[in-house]
């Protein structure tokens, strides 16, 4: 696993060490989790959703892509 340094304000730190703590979880769980919550994801990861999604779907590779970018726009359009 990689490690990371970030910078944050001592209010927010405070908040997010606190955050973990109330849900018994690492602050690196809870940076995770909210990644995962923003879709954020490698490139690899990306595809391999996109190829499961496909063969579910009866889409090609380039209508299955499409469709999910139009999903992802969609989705951050109404955040």
């Amino acid at each position: 696993m990689t490690r990371l340094t970030i910078t944050l304000s001592e209010s927010r730190y405070r908040a997010l060490k606190e955050a973990a703590v109330q849900r018994d979880k690492t602050i690196g769980q809870l940076i995770d989790e909210s990644l995962d919550f923003y879709g954020i994801k490698s490139n690899t990861q990306a595809l391999d959703l996109v190829r499961r999604a496909r063969a579910h779907s009866g889409l090609d590779q380039a209508q299955a892509l499409a469709l999910a970018e139009q999903e992802v726009r969609a989705e951050r359009l109404a955040e």
